[in-house]
């Protein structure tokens, strides 16, 4: 029986790193809904789908200007908004009889209300996000969401932090909203044997 397993969430919270440890142990291929963006934008036009392309060959300096223009409430939206166009080429692989049969697909555009109108009966479901702000500081000023930390004030770095709690937040009242599990991220043994629950669970 084909198994697909769609894992969302917020930044940083390890969708990737689970994701790959997920995909080793069923033996899965997997492809992150940021792969599924770069490969949209090769395709599409700008014109139709604008959303697509606000963060299109982000800077340093860009993303310095733009998250000291925006509440972190207001860049949820925004991320949300080029989310939904992402997920018109997640739908686009669950849609089509994919070659892979069975496999995961991982990323920021995957949102509870966009999963919640699928028709398919195979699909798991499950959403990822960090509590610690501790942890969320230390990543954020280790790297930076734009990879590039040592490029960007603290103050902006702090407005990242914003962001991902703000993020983590809506990300459990919509699941919770629609009836998704959230696996909250902690020691990684323990949150690894939650998701495989979830995943085993028929």
């Amino acid at each position: 029986m084909k198994k697909i397993i769609l894992i969302g969430g917020s930044p940083i919270a390890g969708k990737s790193y689970t994701t790959k440890k997920i995909a080793e142990e069923l033996k899965l291929p997997w492809i992150s809904t940021d792969t599924i963006r770069e490969q949209m934008r090769e395709i599409v036009r700008k014109e139709d789908y604008p959303d697509l392309f606000f963060f299109y060959e982000a800077t340093p300096k860009m993303a310095v200007k733009f998250l000291n223009k925006y509440s972190s409430k207001e860049i949820v939206d925004i991320v949300n908004k080029e989310s939904i166009e992402v997920w018109k080429g997640v739908k686009a692989i669950l849609d089509t009889d994919y070659v892979w049969g069975s496999y995961i697909i991982e990323g920021v555009a995957i949102l509870p209300n966009l999963v919640s109108k699928l028709k398919k009966k195979n699909v798991k479901v499950l959403f990822l996000v960090d509590e610690d702000v501790g942890r969320i500081r230390k990543s954020i000023f280790t790297r930076g969401l734009w990879d590039d930390a040592k490029k960007y004030s603290d103050s902006v770095k702090e407005k990242e932090v914003e962001w991902v709690i703000a993020f983590n937040e809506y990300i459990k009242k919509e699941a919770k909203k629609y009836g998704f599990p959230v696996v909250s991220i902690g020691n990684r043994e323990n949150y690894l044997k939650e998701i495989e629950r979830i995943i085993n669970n028929s």
